[in-house]
């Protein structure tokens, strides 16, 4: 494997990759929107610190300005579109309507992270790339705990940020089979995901103000009089 050459900086990606998985557990488990929030700002924090050090490794000025791009729209810049636009009262919200329990969801969670070693396992072999090993499971791993976020959750703003994890665990795998992706890809997703939060942070504000709640489950019943 290539990440031989590195060994302090693989030592590195994998401590990062092993707390960017357990941030993907605590959005998922965590009772409370804002800490889903931070632990969110976390993950995107620890992304960052994978592509530099994955651009270290390759000496590549795109994941430098990919990093830099990331840091700016994922722990700036989604945190106060979130702050701005969803009501404080989300925020105070102290429990979390979820489809299941906290251990029925870490257990599942547990499979999910065991499917996704599996999946990869013949990938990683070839991909020869520094620390190919460690982003593919792990970003594969998040990937499917952000969809299950997104399923096990009720609430709007979870659910989005869910979304969100999702997302960064396509770009933690990503950045190890395409290191040299175009920066401008990069932008545009710099972009589009912002927007896409702005929506959806309005839309959930209006649908508080409008009938109280942000149970995506309970909109359903609502009927038109």
């Amino acid at each position: 494997m290539m990440s031989a050459q590195f060994p302090i900086l693989s030592a590195l990606d994998a401590l990062t990759g092993a707390l960017f998985l357990l941030t993907a557990i605590g959005i998922l488990a965590t009772r409370q929107v804002l800490a889903s929030l931070q632990l969110f700002i976390a993950q995107s924090l620890l992304l960052t610190l994978s592509a530099v050090l994955l651009g270290i490794a390759l000496k590549s000025p795109h994941l430098f300005a990919v990093a830099a791009i990331t840091i700016c729209t994922k722990t700036v810049m989604i945190p106060w579109i979130l702050r701005r636009t969803v009501s404080a009262e989300v925020y105070r919200t102290r429990e979390i309507q979820r489809v299941l329990n906290i251990p029925s969801s870490l257990l599942i969670a547990a499979i999910l992270i065991i499917i996704a070693h599996a999946l990869m396992s013949p990938l990683v072999a070839a991909v020869k790339v520094p620390f190919a090993q460690i982003n593919l499971p792990l970003g594969l791993a998040a990937m499917f705990l952000g969809t299950f976020t997104v399923v096990a959750r009720r609430e709007a703003v979870p659910q989005l940020l869910g979304l969100l994890a999702l997302e960064n665990g396509v770009f933690f795998a990503g950045v190890a089979i395409v290191p040299s992706l175009p920066v401008i890809a990069e932008l545009a997703a710099a972009v589009d995901v912002p927007v896409v939060v702005l929506v959806i942070g309005l839309l959930t504000r209006q649908i508080r103000q409008v009938v109280g709640m942000t149970a995506v489950g309970l909109l359903a019943s609502l009927r038109e009089e």
